[in-house]
C-alpha cells in the first residue's frame, strides 16, 4: 500500500496542487450529474419519468462496507417532483468552540484559537417552504442507520445532548417568495458591499429574464427542522447513506430545460455506462469505489464542462483566495478555476455549473465582531449576496440553485450556508452529519494545512516503512473533549506510540512534520470541529492516517474507497 500512496502522492508541487482542484471540480461535477434533478428529465421528457440502466456500486442501493467494491444492475425513475430545499440542522452548543484556528508555524503544530462562539445563539432561520423538502427523508435514512451508544454518556458531546432542541417557529419577515419591489429593496440594503445603491429601478432592469420566468428569487427555507442521527453515523452507515442517497435524492426542477442540461444527461449517460477500466498504470484501482466511473466523468469533465464565475461582490470576502493556513484549501480552488480558461466560460448560458466565489474565511475574518457570539451578520451578507445574484441574473431562480455550488473551509461555513444556499453543492472541510452534510448534494473537501504558499508541499513524503520506528504518532493542543481522553489513556503508556500534547521545536529531537515521517499510523482526533488537517498530512507523509471523529465524512467520500487505506476507530473506543 505503501508503494501506491507514495506514487499517488509524490508529485511536482504544481501539478498535485491542480490535482487536488481538478478532483474537486470532478466531484462537484460527479454530484450536479449524479443527483438529476427531477428537473432536466421532467422538462426534456413529457412522460416525467425516465427509466436509466446503468452498471454501477456508485448507484446501488446500500451494501454493506464489504461490499462497496461489488457492481449493481440499477434503474432509476427519475423526474420526480422534489422541492429540494434543505437548511440542515441547527446543532445547539452550551459549551464555547473555537472561534477559528491558526498554526504555529515554528512547531510545525497545528493550534486553534481558544475564544469561544456559543452556536446556540438564534439567527431566524426558520421559515415557511411551499412543500416539504423530502431531504427530510434522507434525514430520517441518517437516523434509522446510527449506532446509539447512549450508555456511554462520556462520549457524547453537548452538541448532541443538546440535538433535540425544537425548531423556531416562522415569522412573517422571512417569507420565501418576494415581489419584484421587495426583490429591489432587499439588494439595495447591501450597496455597500455589492455596490448597487443605483436604487431599485437599476435592478430591475437588470434582472435577466431569458424567456422562462421574470419571477422573484427563491431563497430555499426548511418547513421543520429535520432529525438528526441520535448517536453517531459510522463508515459503513455513510457507505449505506451514500448509496441509498444516489437513488433517492433529487434538487429542484428547472423552470425550462437548456442545452447545457441536455449535455449533462448524455455525460451522465456515458457515466454510468462506462467502460471497465482495467490495468491503467495512472490509477490505482482499490483507491477508489468505482474506478471505470471516475475515470469516464474526469475525461468527461475535461472535455466538456463550462463553469460561470460570478464576477459581482467585492473584496475581500469575495474573489480573494486565502491561499496559507489551514483553510488554504478553498482559496486555492478559487485561485486554480477563475485563472482556468479551459473551464471557465464567459458565457453563462452555456454553463453547466455556477459558482459562487466567496472565501469563508475571508467572511470571518473581515466581519466577525469578537466575543459576539453570533454569525447572523455574516449569514445576512451571504443572504444579502445571493439576493443580488437572484435579481440580476435568472440562473439561480431557474434551479432555485441547484446548479450553483460553493468551496467553503472555515469550520463555520456549514451553519452559514445551510439556509440561504441551503439547495446549492456544497464542497465543505467541516463535513459533520450533524450539521447538516448531504450524502448526494454535498461534498467532503480536505482541510489542507499549508505553512508556505510559495512551498505548499514542501516535505512532502517520508521514510520507507521498514524505517518507521514509531507504531503510532499524535501531537496537538487539547481541543475538545476527545484529546484530553487520548492522552490520558495513551501518553507515556507505550514505548511504541508516541502520544503528546502540543510539542515544542527543540533543537536536537525530532519535530512533529519529522514524527509523521517516522510513524506507522498517525492518529486524526478531532478537536473542536469533526475535520483536521491530520488526514491530509498523514497521505502527504505517506503515514496511515487513523481516523478518531465521528460523523466525519472523509475528504472526496463519493469517490475514494477509503476503508483501503485509512482506519475508523469511534470515539468511544479509545481506551481500548
Amino acid at each position: 500500500m505503501g508503494y501506491e500512496l507514495k506514487s499517488l502522492f509524490q508529485v511536482d508541487t504544481r501539478k498535485f496542487i491542480w490535482l487536488i482542484g481538478i478532483t474537486i471540480v470532478v466531484i462537484i461535477t460527479f454530484q450536479c450529474l449524479e443527483l438529476p434533478y427531477g428537473n432536466v428529465l421532467s422538462t426534456l421528457f413529457p412522460s416525467g419519468k425516465v427509466s436509466v440502466e446503468g452498471q454501477s456500486c456508485v448507484l446501488a442501493n446500500g451494501p454493506s462496507s464489504a461490499e462497496t467494491g461489488t457492481a449493481h444492475n440499477v434503474t432509476h425513475s427519475i423526474g420526480l417532483e422534489y422541492n429540494g430545499t434543505y437548511t440542515g440542522n441547527e446543532t445547539a452548543h452550551d459549551n464555547k468552540i473555537s472561534e477559528g484556528k491558526d498554526t504555529d508555524l515554528n512547531n510545525d503544530v497545528i493550534s486553534e484559537t481558544d475564544v469561544g462562539l456559543n452556536k446556540s445563539s438564534k439567527f431566524d432561520e426558520g421559515s415557511e417552504s411551499p412543500k416539504e423538502s423530502s431531504t427530510e427523508e434522507l434525514v430520517e435514512l441518517n437516523k434509522n442507520s446510527t449506532v446509539d451508544y447512549a450508555e456511554s454518556s462520556k462520549n457524547k458531546t453537548t452538541a448532541e445532548e443538546a440535538g433535540g432542541l425544537s425548531w423556531e417557529s416562522e415569522k412573517e419577515g422571512n417569507m420565501t417568495s418576494l415581489n419584484s419591489s421587495n426583490q429591489a429593496g432587499a439588494v439595495n440594503e447591501t450597496a455597500n458591499d455589492f455596490g448597487t445603491s443605483e436604487g431599485k429601478d437599476k435592478h430591475q432592469n437588470n434582472f435577466t429574464t431569458s424567456g422562462d420566468n421574470s419571477s422573484s428569487p427563491n431563497t430555499p427555507k426548511m418547513k421543520k427542522k429535520p432529525e438528526m442521527p441520535s448517536a453517531l453515523t459510522t463508515i459503513a452507515d455513510m457507505n449505506n447513506l451514500f448509496y441509498q442517497s444516489r437513488a433517492s435524492y433529487y434538487s429542484t426542477a428547472p423552470r425550462l430545460s437548456s442545452e447545457a442540461d441536455k449535455v449533462l444527461l448524455n455525460a451522465r449517460s456515458q457515466i454510468e455506462n462506462a467502460p471497465i477500466v482495467k490495468n491503467d498504470q495512472r490509477l490505482y484501482a482499490p483507491l477508489y469505489r468505482n474506478v471505470s466511473m471516475f475515470k469516464r466523468s474526469y475525461e468527461l469533465m475535461e472535455s466538456t464542462l463550462k463553469v460561470y464565475v460570478y464576477k459581482e461582490g467585492k473584496r475581500p470576502i469575495l474573489h480573494t483566495p486565502f491561499l496559507k493556513g489551514i483553510y488554504a484549501s478553498e482559496g486555492w480552488f478559487m485561485k486554480q478555476l477563475e485563472a482556468n480558461k479551459r473551464f471557465v466560460t464567459k458565457n453563462p448560458r452555456e454553463a453547466h455549473l455556477f459558482y459562487l466565489p466567496f472565501s469563508s474565511s475571508m467572511l470571518e475574518e473581515t466581519l466577525y465582531v469578537p466575543d459576539s457570539h453570533s454569525h447572523k451578520n455574516l449569514i445576512e451578507y451571504l443572504k444579502n449576496y445571493v439576493d443580488m445574484i437572484a435579481a440580476k441574473y435568472s440562473f439561480w431562480n431557474r434551479t432555485e440553485g441547484a446548479d450553483h455550488f460553493l468551496v467553503a473551509c472555515h469550520d463555520w461555513a456549514p451553519v452559514e450556508t445551510k439556509e440561504h444556499m441551503a439547495n446549492c453543492i456544497r464542497a465543505l472541510c467541516n463535513s459533520d452529519i450533524r450539521e447538516g452534510y448531504i450524502f448526494g448534494k454535498d461534498v467532503s473537501l480536505p482541510e489542507t494545512y499549508v505553512r508556505n504558499p510559495q512551498k505548499p508541499l514542501r516535505d512532502l513524503g517520508g521514510k520507507p516503512p521498514s524505517k518507521r520506528s514509531i507504531l503510532a504518532f499524535f501531537a496537538g493542543k487539547m481541543h475538545g473533549y476527545l484529546r484530553p481522553i487520548l492522552l490520558e489513556q495513551w501518553g507515556n503508556k507505550d514505548p511504541d506510540m508516541k502520544i503528546f500534547g502540543k510539542m515544542r521545536n527543540v533543537k536536537g529531537k525530532m519535530n512533529y512534520v519529522q514524527h509523521m515521517k517516522s510513524s506507522k499510523y498517525c492518529l486524526c482526533p478531532r478537536g473542536y470541529e469533526v475535520n483536521s488537517p491530520r488526514v491530509v498530512e498523514a497521505i502527504f507523509y505517506e503515514c496511515v492516517p487513523v481516523i478518531i471523529s465521528d460523523n466525519f465524512v472523509p475528504p472526496f467520500f463519493e469517490v475514494l474507497n477509503w476503508e483501503t487505506f485509512a482506519v475508523f476507530v469511534l470515539e468511544k473506543d479509545i481506551p481500548n
